[in-house]
């Protein structure tokens, strides 16, 4: 098997692109604590709560609402560039400024909706039970999270993605072939439309029992070979073998509820300390935020790496379901190429951000399955 690499020039841009993503990263997080921490120090969250003196569910919904649009408005010039301005620089995004907007607007709203929605009811679980309003408000999110991975084909992406079923009968019976070889159990076989959008290449299995889909990136369908395709798909249909789906929820919400528990435990102190009326004081909320946001920045690093695990594992098991090493290098190195993919990211950063194992790992792993199985023979 010959050894693959990405063109050099799209990894000079794939570094570039990482590069520069990881500074409006860490400039929008800086952005954020110094939002909360101003509100929190200052009179301005106090302020808030008092413009809206009414009954608690109302009095959370006002506030949220005000300030996921302060926030908004601070933000708008950093979004606009990391989300529209550096994406079309670097061809990864074909869709114009308009279209883009509409997008932002749509996710926005849901956003907002489902935002304001949980912080109601987590605010109502602090007034309600206050020693035990950590473990009911994980239990919801766990809820949530179950019925939207279900809900999300049918629902959410077509807010944003035309989903058609795929028009290729031959490939279309051959990746149904390869899920009942994986003992799976699909809808369909469908296309999502995300040359719309931009240029960048995905596949995925979407929706939990009876809503579970084979779902094409319309962007691979004309540039990857069946084989390559078919390597992609094993890879999805690897993570419904191993049940990594509920495995994955069930591991995130694990953590969740850990951090719920901490923040319980250091959240009463804070809002005394602060002068806050009780931990379902609204006002304190920019103090919850900040220590949310600081429980998910320590943990991060491990749920990357339980991720990395799994997608391992799922390469593993497209590998040994196609017998096509071949296939999955060539696949791999077309996506690394079309979707700006650093190859080999620093170690830090690896550790840091990647959720998938990097580019030169996925390929070592190929040329082991292969040498072990000329070993075999």
């Amino acid at each position: 098997m010959m050894p693959q690499s990405p063109g050099s020039q799209r990894q000079d841009k794939a570094r570039q692109y990482a590069r520069l993503g990881r500074l409006l990263y860490m400039a929008e997080l800086g952005i954020g604590v110094v939002f909360l921490l101003v509100l929190l120090l200052s009179p301005l969250s106090v302020a808030f709560r008092d413009l809206f003196d009414f009954a608690l569910p109302l009095q959370v919904a006002l506030y949220a609402v005000v300030l996921v649009v302060c926030y908004g408005a601070v933000t708008a010039p950093l979004s606009l560039y990391r989300g529209f301005v550096l994406p079309r620089r670097y061809g990864l995004l074909s869709q114009g400024l308009r279209g883009w907007l509409w997008d932002e607007a749509k996710a926005g709203a849901l956003g907002l909706v489902m935002g304001v929605a949980a912080l109601v009811l987590l605010y109502w679980l602090m007034a309600h039970f206050a020693q035990t309003w950590w473990l009911w408000a994980g239990l919801s999110l766990l809820l949530l999270t179950v019925v939207l991975t279900n809900l999300a084909p049918l629902v959410i992406v077509p807010l944003f993605y035309r989903l058609e079923p795929l028009g290729d009968a031959t490939l279309g019976e051959r990746l149904a072939g390869l899920a009942r070889r994986a003992g799976t159990r699909v809808k369909g076989v469908f296309t999502i439309d995300m040359s719309s959008k931009g240029t960048t290449g995905n596949a995925a299995l979407m929706g939990l029992g009876n809503t579970r889909r084979i779902v094409l990136g319309d962007t691979i369908l004309y540039r990857y070979t069946t084989d390559e395709i078919e390597t992609i798909v094993a890879h999805e249909l690897g993570h419904q073998v191993h049940r990594d789906v509920p495995r994955l929820i069930c591991f995130q919400s694990a953590v969740t509820l850990l951090g719920l528990y901490l923040v319980h435990l250091v959240l009463a102190q804070g809002v005394a300390w602060l002068g806050f009326g009780g931990i379902a004081d609204i006002a304190s909320f920019p103090l919850l935020a900040l220590l949310l946001g600081a429980f998910a920045l320590v943990v991060a690093p491990l749920e990357s790496a339980y991720s990395r695990h799994l997608e391992g594992a799922a390469d593993e098991y497209a590998l040994a379901l196609t017998d096509n090493p071949q296939g999955f290098v060539t696949m791999m190195t077309k996506l690394a190429d079309q979707n700006l993919s650093e190859a080999k990211p620093p170690r830090w950063v690896e550790l840091l951000f990647y959720d998938h194992p990097p580019y030169q790992k996925r390929l070592a792993r190929a040329y082991g399955y292969a040498a072990r199985r000329e070993g075999e023979r």
